[in-house]
């Protein structure tokens, strides 16, 4: 047979995509985010998309003795809401969230983010519509999404299912790390979060299978919006704002509030012989007294799984100064507490009222 004869496969021939696989829908998907990496384009990108790895010059961005810090994260059983209610355009944002949230309170800049999506079979106007929100998570964190995979994997999820996990790298001058110089007496803010964020939706789902409602009902706490959409609310991105209190020198330490809520997270970037007082004065958005009603869930176990209220802990030392700063950029602040002398591993002090968080 010669160079030009094409001899027809035969009739139990197999293909790629016979076995579930698009490579030509992948190919599609890829050339329709590029206009989204490239709207997040800052300063340190070499390339763009395409490539089997990302570059990325540290000088350029204006780093001189930079360390680099690294983050991975997901968003968790969210994701069923998203596929259950058809609202894909948010999951992208917690999941930039999730991970440049926790590069900032460490003192580091987010430069760029990866991400990781995986399917059974690739819906292009799915992907396109959370890849689009992954997007615009770079761009409120100012970081630049310089690639990511793409896996279409029949058999391994169900029809419409997909996953997704993130991961970003940030960098910070070596010496301006964080958490430094806590002491007693210091302050701590608390600023705002924008719901229910990205942490225990498996709770969240249960709450909700039992109260009868439809995730197209109106939200019993949000009526202007489906139940469903008032849920997929997405994290709240604190770079920004945290970055300018550090670049002004305010900032001694700050937690992202996530998974284990304000007792598991701030202890977490406290020093030793330590103690948290904490007083709850902050503003609970209504979606939490919501959850503690329907669920029954106590108000330990609501501080301890949920971040209700408090998307981000910080302590300063000059809070007036501090809290100009944060209010400039944006930001909901509340003084909650102080730091005082302990002994052993550090650790938060709260006294809940009778009936919180309905009552804070």
């Amino acid at each position: 047979m010669t160079s030009g004869d094409h001899a027809a496969p035969p009739a139990n021939s197999l293909s790629y995509r016979a076995a579930g696989v698009d490579i030509e829908a992948g190919d599609a998907l890829v050339e329709a985010i590029k206009p989204l990496a490239k709207a997040t384009t800052r300063a340190g990108v070499l390339g763009g998309l395409g490539g089997f790895g990302a570059l990325f010059d540290l000088k350029a961005a204006g780093f001189v003795d930079p360390i680099l810090v690294s983050t991975t994260d997901g968003v968790g059983t969210k994701l069923k809401i998203a596929i259950d209610t058809g609202i894909h355009d948010t999951v992208g944002i917690d999941l930039v969230a999730m991970c440049v949230n926790d590069l900032v309170v460490q003192g580091a800049e987010p430069l760029f983010f990866l991400d990781y999506f995986a399917t059974g079979k690739l819906d292009p106007a799915q992907a396109r519509a959370v890849i689009a929100g992954i997007a615009d998570g770079c761009r409120q964190a100012g970081c630049a999404l310089v690639g990511g995979e793409t896996a279409e994997m029949p058999g391994m999820y169900g029809a419409g299912d997909y996953d997704l996990a993130g991961f970003s790298v940030g960098a910070a001058e070596r010496g301006t790390l964080l958490p430094k110089d806590i002491v007693p007496g210091d302050t701590i803010l608390a600023l705002g979060s924008s719901g229910v964020h990205s942490n225990g939706y498996s709770l969240v789902r249960r709450i909700v299978a039992n109260s009868g409602l439809a995730w197209t009902d109106p939200a019993p706490f949000a009526p202007d919006r489906t139940l469903g959409r008032a849920l997929m609310a997405p994290t709240r991105i604190y770079v920004r704002a945290l970055l300018a209190l550090h670049r002004a020198g305010l900032l001694k330490a700050a937690a992202h509030i996530t998974g284990g809520g304000l007792p598991g997270n701030l202890p977490r970037v406290l020093p030793d012989d330590t103690i948290a007082q904490l007083d709850p004065v902050w503003p609970v958005p209504p979606v939490f007294a919501w959850l503690a009603r329907i669920g029954g869930v106590e108000a330990a176990e609501m501080l301890r799984v949920f971040n209700c209220g408090v998307g981000m802990a910080v302590v300063v030392s000059d809070p007036d100064a501090a809290r100009a700063v944060l209010t400039e950029a944006g930001e909901s602040v509340s003084v909650i507490g102080r730091i005082a002398a302990g002994s052993g591993p550090a650790s938060i002090r709260i006294d809940l009222p009778t009936g919180w968080p309905s009552a804070a």
